[in-house]
């Protein structure tokens, strides 16, 4: 028996498993460590209307998150390695 979404619920896209595919890569993380990929309105003035939120959960505890203001599928290699790797988790 195969699981099919409840109608009306969407799968995660393409782009969001290669976000948090890069993610996982970038930041060599372990099966054990959750990556969460959102995209949330952003009411900020000046910033796009969608921006998305990387959250890394290791089992141990200490959570990170960082906030990219644009929308998963436009974010680039290079700015997510730049988000992730040079700046301090949120």
């Amino acid at each position: 028996m195969y699981l099919e979404p409840r109608p009306g619920i969407a799968w995660p896209s393409p782009q969001l498993r290669e976000l948090k595919d890069a993610v996982r890569a970038l930041l060599g993380l372990d099966d054990d460590t959750a990556v969460m990929i959102r995209q949330l309105v952003c009411g900020e003035v000046g910033h796009p209307p969608l921006e998305t939120v990387v959250e890394v959960l290791p089992m141990d505890g200490g959570s990170h998150r960082w906030r990219l203001h644009r929308p998963a599928e436009q974010i680039t290699e290079i700015e997510l390695r730049a988000a992730l790797l040079h700046h301090r988790p949120s």
